[in-house]
């Protein structure tokens, strides 16, 4: 039996931020019925096609859903809603702003009628303040919460090349549902969860917000380099391959010198004396580290970094990830199904195995309507009708 077996959760969902949200309720063992708009649903699904012609963003974050197509500004909408909601334990949306709270979704709205019901807004900047009503994307949160100011290269900010804004509002959603949902088996009362974008992103932030606390001169945009702690980072060795490696501390940097570079004297240099003054002489000290690599392969620094137990990384391509061995060997991936056959899919973070999560299929537009529908207490007859009217 999975974790939330027996939880059903209404996802007025596109995107991102509910969609990842959902989907990990969903891994659990919570029933998502996902509502979309008849005809071409969540319009991430159109986003690209390079998952067989599904779109990458759509397969990542709906497995393990019931897709019910349904025009929530239709005039029946409210009535399948209400018969929806009377037997859910979560309603989850990030509608544009306003809008679930115009069609009588909001919490206020809902509470009086299901009282046991948790609803979870999502937006980008929360349901109140000067704010509420601005339109927000990943890439726009990401600028506001400061993040580019302190990530790039000296001369232009960049953004991350995943949607972490999104995914830092998800998680913050699934983490608040959770705990909603231990505190209802307490009080046996739903409660009201207003996750912010812009919120979750400045969390993540608390690092160089405090770094530059009191009006401190804030982290540089150091590129692939750690901002304060060097050298740690990106470094090329002598087949073009780019090696990252991180130091710590003084103790690793006297072995770095030794074991590494196999130039035991440098840690007695005073120009990199300590991390301050390394960080300083960046320049200098990377076209040493850089000639020293020039005569090996990205695979025998990493040998010697091994051996001298310094961490490091390879700089690996979307290919070699899947295909990393450390993920194949701890039997992370798995399959799930799709409209156009199974596609790979990684064990949720945590889960032991297979047997502890849900890994069901990605549905198609709209395929679990009538099954919905029918669950409901409506007849062939009254589902048709709704198809005429054009409400599903």
């Amino acid at each position: 039996m999975k974790p939330l077996s027996g939880i059903t959760v209404v996802a007025l969902e596109h995107a991102i931020a509910a969609p990842f949200c959902s989907r990990q309720l969903a891994d659990q063992g919570a029933r998502v019925i996902k509502v979309e708009r008849p005809g071409n649903g969540d319009f991430a699904r159109g986003y690209d096609s390079r998952v067989r012609g599904l779109s990458s963003h759509f397969t990542w974050t709906n497995r393990s859903k019931e897709s019910l197509t349904l025009d929530l500004k239709h005039e029946k909408a409210t009535g399948i809603m209400d018969r929806l909601l009377s037997t859910a334990d979560v309603l989850v949306q990030n509608l544009a702003p306003g809008a679930a709270a115009r069609m009588g979704l909001s919490f206020e709205a809902l509470h009086e009628k299901y009282p046991k019901l948790i609803v979870c807004d999502i937006s980008g900047y929360g349901d109140s303040g000067p704010y509420r009503d601005k339109k927000a994307y990943d890439l726009l949160i990401q600028s506001e919460a400061g993040f580019l100011s302190i990530t790039g290269s000296p001369d232009a900010p960049a953004k991350a090349g995943c949607s972490i804004a999104d995914i830092a509002a998800g998680m913050y959603a699934y983490s608040n549902i959770l705990t909603a949902l231990i505190q209802r088996g307490k009080t046996g009362v739903g409660r009201y969860i207003d996750v912010s974008m812009l919120e979750s992103m400045t969390e993540w932030m608390g690092y160089p917000m405090y770094y530059a606390f009191g009006g401190a001169t804030p982290p540089p945009r150091a590129g692939a380099s750690h901002a304060t702690i060097y050298p740690y980072g990106p470094f090329a060795t002598g087949d073009g391959k780019t090696v990252m490696l991180g130091l710590q501390n003084e103790r690793e940097w006297v072995v770095f010198c030794d074991k590494v570079l196999q130039q035991p004297a440098l840690a007695k240099d005073e120009r990199f004396a300590t991390n301050a003054q390394r960080s300083a002489a960046r320049p200098a000290l990377q076209q040493i580290i850089e000639a020293a690599f020039a005569t090996l392969t990205a695979e025998q620094v990493i040998t010697r970094l091994e051996e001298a137990q310094i961490a490091n990384a390879q700089v690996n391509s979307m290919a070699d990830v899947w295909a990393h061995p450390q993920l194949a060997a701890r039997q992370r991936w798995t399959e799930v199904s799709t409209p156009v056959g199974p596609v790979p899919a990684l064990l949720p973070p945590g889960a032991p195995d297979e047997a502890h999560v849900r890994m069901d299929a990605i549905p198609a537009v709209g395929q679990h309507t009538t099954a919905i529908l029918r669950e409901l207490g409506l007849s062939t007859a009254d589902i048709e009708q709704l198809k005429a009217d054009k409400a599903i």
